[in-house]
């Protein structure tokens, strides 16, 4: 598992900097076969208009073509490489399989290079890396890359450090825990791979200045409050007792959006209880 990397203060970003230690991962660059240029639009339609704000270029980077669906079935890969993708926080592993394909997936945590790995719709043995149906797989184990939809690609659980537990199996349905605590029906002949998407200590980086925000692409925002009244409904000297809202004026910080009342059944429980 890799571990954090502090420097010593010899500048006052350098103090506060702590960022995970890669020098186990790959250092050549990705394969070539499996990248692509990105669309670098930072935040601008084809208008040339604003649709999402506080976006910018950020450092130029391919795009590493994944594999979220696992559909190579019952042909055993092996792990040729541990790389750090700059366009998620997970790492990514390159698998070659046994008739020499070669696909990027989602790296679980613990995996190793030189380890073989599976993807099939029937049993395969619990073991870190391998993909099938959530029918097949026992309850209490931790996967992640999980279906919504048969055959649509993993759509859950792809961040650095998160997982789903199967708690339980109803009819046609198992019953997930989500990273968010939410308890949810999949329909049992969703894909799923064991174990927890690497990148754990993910969530203890520290960045240490904002100009890392802005190699990702992230401009800095001015808070509402901070601005004049003509410019945001809670600009002014004082708020007035206001709600916080968006500039302009919806409600946010806590405002339900959820509308797909069609999904609602296959809720059990709210993140929130």
């Amino acid at each position: 598992m890799p571990t954090l990397k502090t420097y010593k203060p010899v500048t006052p970003t350098l103090r506060f900097t702590v960022l995970v230690n890669k020098k186990d991962l790959w250092q050549g660059g990705p394969e070539k076969s499996l990248v692509e240029k990105i669309d670098r639009s930072y935040g601008r339609n084809h208008h040339g208009h604003i649709t999402s704000r506080g976006r910018e270029r950020g450092n130029k980077k391919l795009y590493r073509i994944i594999d979220f669906k696992r559909d190579k079935l019952d042909i055993p890969a092996k792990v040729v490489r541990i790389e750090y993708d700059p366009n998620r926080t997970a790492f990514i592993a390159l698998v070659v399989y046994a008739d020499g394909e070669k696909r990027y997936i989602i790296a679980p945590e613990n995996i190793k290079v030189g380890d073989t790995i599976i993807s099939s719709d029937n049993p395969v043995e619990i073991k870190t890396g391998n993909a099938t149906l959530l029918n097949n797989i026992p309850v209490g184990t931790f996967v992640h890359n999980i279906e919504l939809y048969p055959g649509k690609g993993g759509q859950i659980a792809r961040a650095a450090g998160t997982y789903a537990q199967i708690m339980g199996k109803e009819g046609e349905y198992v019953i997930l825990k989500l990273p968010s605590g939410e308890y949810r029906k999949i329909f049992y002949k969703c894909r799923a791979t064991i174990g927890i998407v690497s990148n754990v200590q993910h969530i203890n980086e520290s960045w240490g200045k904002a100009g890392r925000s802005r190699w990702l692409g992230w401009r800095p925002i001015t808070r509402g409050e901070a601005r004049n009244p003509v410019d945001h409904p809670l600009g002014g000297r004082t708020r007035g007792g206001r709600i916080p809202v968006s500039p302009w004026g919806w409600p946010t910080k806590g405002k339900k959006t959820r509308k797909n009342k069609v999904t609602d059944k296959f809720i059990i429980r709210r993140r929130k209880g």
